[in-house]
């Protein structure tokens, strides 16, 4: 299938896929509303993250902050304590940061330009599309993974297609081929269509609703287009943190992201930690003296956990150390182990302190 259609089939091409999108297409909350907030909230939470992760904090986080104006004079922490687990907390920052200067620049109300919506932290070309075209249907195409992957297999591009000649072509054929009096819907059909039919691995082609106009079907090339992306080799690193325990059962949160990738922790409140290299326990014990001033503390180590973030494989290696008193330090906070859910904490910290209760 050529990106140049004749107009009969290009019109064909899009009735069919629209009449199947809106047969088929999944019952999910932001597909109920055309309030641009509700429908930009979704988007951003959907970057790099699956619907079933998505839908519970979702719902949490619009029933928390209706509005956009309730989320730009929200506090930072209590926007990033509701986003705690869902990983990726930029989005978060964005997400507030952009929260207010909708409502000091815009009146509270989503931009309906492009160019006005691209100047907003945190929004690319594709979720600004993807929130007007949605919202108030404006003739924008999206290109996402998924919808990359429709268009590749349709004209049988072969390659890596984040190289940046084939994703402008991609994108010129998004644009092409988008119905225009039904951006909405043809947007969101086309990830749909990605999503659930033209999925990476073993696309279901034989109930696929354009499968007709696929070259890539056509040539019996669906396993092999797209190419596979080119994954950076695995880092390996090793995080050991102390969950220091006073006779109250307090314990001490920082906020340090010098000790170590500040990917792992997302600069949120963490248990003191430092990447090791040979002895963990002795290179955590040096860390908690240069830091916090804590001298001959015993550390018991507590049962390891596993992590993940892009391209790191992580091994967590928690230790519990029971101290006369916490230090206070700029940038620190004590608070009772059963309250670490008031503050916003990373998914690694959360599994930092489970080693502590299976313990």
């Amino acid at each position: 299938m050529e990106a140049k259609l004749s107009p009969k089939q290009l019109k064909n091409f899009q009735s069919r896929l629209l009449r199947w999108f809106r047969a088929h297409k999944r019952d999910l909350p932001w597909r109920r509303s055309r309030d641009p907030y509700r429908i930009w909230v979704a988007e951003v939470m959907l970057q790099q993250t699956r619907i079933a992760a998505v839908l519970p904090y979702y719902h949490r986080f619009l029933e928390k902050f209706p509005t956009v104006g309730s989320l730009a004079h929200a506090p930072l922490p209590e926007v990033l304590k509701l986003w705690s687990g869902l990983g990726y907390y930029s989005r978060a920052r964005n997400l507030h940061r952009a929260a207010k200067e909708i409502v000091a620049q815009h009146k509270g109300k989503f931009p309906r330009t492009l160019d006005s919506a691209l100047q907003l932290p945190g929004i690319g070309r594709y979720t600004a599309a993807a929130v007007l075209s949605i919202a108030y249907d404006a003739p924008l195409a999206v290109l996402d993974g998924n919808v990359a992957r429709v268009l590749a297999r349709l004209r049988a591009i072969r390659g890596d297609l984040r190289q940046p000649r084939r994703w402008r072509s991609l994108a010129d054929t998004a644009q092409l081929w988008l119905a225009r009096d039904s951006s909405a819907d043809w947007n969101q059909a086309l990830m749909e269509l990605g999503e659930t039919i033209c999925t990476p691995q073993s696309p279901r082609c034989e109930i696929c609703p354009v499968s007709r106009w696929c070259r890539a079907y056509a040539l019996g090339a669906t396993a092999e287009i797209p190419a596979p992306r080119t994954k950076p080799d695995t880092v390996r690193i090793r995080i050991a943190a102390a969950i220091l325990r006073d006779s109250r059962g307090r314990t001490l949160l920082v906020q340090d992201p010098g000790a170590h990738d500040n990917v792992l922790f997302s600069r949120m409140w963490q248990f003191p930690a430092v990447e090791v290299a040979q002895d963990p326990q002795s290179e955590l014990a040096q860390h908690l003296r240069a830091t916090l001033g804590i001298n001959h503390v015993s550390l018991e180590a507590l049962p390891s956990a596993r992590h993940g973030v892009t391209f790191r494989s992580i091994t967590l290696l928690p230790f519990l150390a029971r101290v006369p008193r916490l230090p206070r330090r700029p940038r620190t906070r004590i608070l009772a182990l059963d309250s670490l859910s008031d503050v916003p904490i990373s998914s690694a910290t959360r599994k930092i302190a489970a080693a502590l209760s299976s313990s």
